[in-house]
């Protein structure tokens, strides 16, 4: 890693993180836990699993990094605490695409806040990705929007407003590792989701998803996303999270048969090639 440019090292901390959070709602999908149950286990599972690792890494230097983190580290906690209950509520309540078109809109709210408070203009090339990807983004959402509810569709724009906003804190503290602060925030999300658990247990199956999901989907890939934009600007790293608008349904639609409209494959692909030729650049440029 020491050998890579800054840019390099954001891309590639980025696109390792989607790439594991692509079966995120493929797990959410098999499992048969309730809803706060997820939530739970979601919070309550990568916080022991970081924690640790945090501990044998940086020791007692682990709770300094979480003081110094200051109100950086604050905001972070509520941002992260939020869409972590947000995305979980949005896939139980309306179809994976629904949710993760609506989350595709995370750059455009990165670029618009970095703008704003970082003082960070997006370049004439980043801007026009952007545009693209959020045209086809809305173009899948017009089609799916019959199938959906929009008490989930709501939610799911939450989630990428939250995404947003951390993204846009991790960048305006990057001589801070805001790590700890995203642990504690999944702390946060299992001591909330217990007020309105209805059960602890878990049978068969989830007895190997849910573990399964919690740290190769949520445990992994938040450390990476937590790091990245110390590195590239925010709405970058927010770019990669439209790689799971098309992956994500598809893992959906080939494991348990939830297809994707035509619409959907026919965004996705925009998407993809438009995230593919700009991080191509970026990286050239680099």
């Amino acid at each position: 890693m020491k050998s890579l440019s800054d840019q390099q090292k954001g891309s590639l901390l980025a696109f390792v993180a989607v790439m594991f959070i692509t079966p995120d709602s493929l797990f959410i999908r098999l499992s048969n836990v309730d809803t706060w149950g997820l939530v739970f286990y979601r919070g309550m599972i990568p916080f022991f699993t970081v924690l640790i690792v945090m501990l044998i890494i940086y020791k007692l230097n682990f709770f300094k990094m979480l003081l110094i983190s200051g109100r950086h580290g604050l905001i972070y906690i509520i941002t992260f605490s939020i869409t972590n209950v947000t995305f979980v509520v949005s896939i139980q309540n309306t179809n994976v695409a629904n949710t993760l078109v609506m989350i595709a809109m995370a750059p455009m709210l990165s670029a618009i806040l970095g703008a704003i408070f970082l003082k960070e203009m997006p370049n004439k090339k980043t801007w026009i990705a952007i545009a693209i990807t959020f045209i086809a983004a809305v173009y899948i959402f017009y089609d799916s929007l019959k199938l959906g509810s929009i008490y989930g569709d709501i939610l799911g724009f939450i989630t990428a407003l939250g995404l947003a906003v951390g993204a846009v804190t991790i960048r305006s503290a990057k001589s801070k590792n805001l790590v700890p602060a995203a642990v504690v925030g999944k702390l946060f999300v299992a001591l909330f989701a217990m007020f309105f658990i209805e059960s602890y247990v878990l049978d068969d199956l989830d007895l190997f998803i849910v573990p399964l999901m919690c740290v190769m989907c949520v445990a992994i890939p938040f450390v990476l996303v937590t790091i990245a934009p110390r590195f590239i600007p925010a709405e970058e790293v927010n770019l990669f999270f439209l790689l799971e608008t098309i992956i994500g349904p598809l893992w959906v639609w080939m494991i348990i048969k939830e297809q994707p409209s035509l619409e959907t494959i026919q965004g996705g692909v925009v998407i993809i090639l438009t995230i593919a030729i700009h991080s191509f650049l970026k990286l050239k440029k680099s």
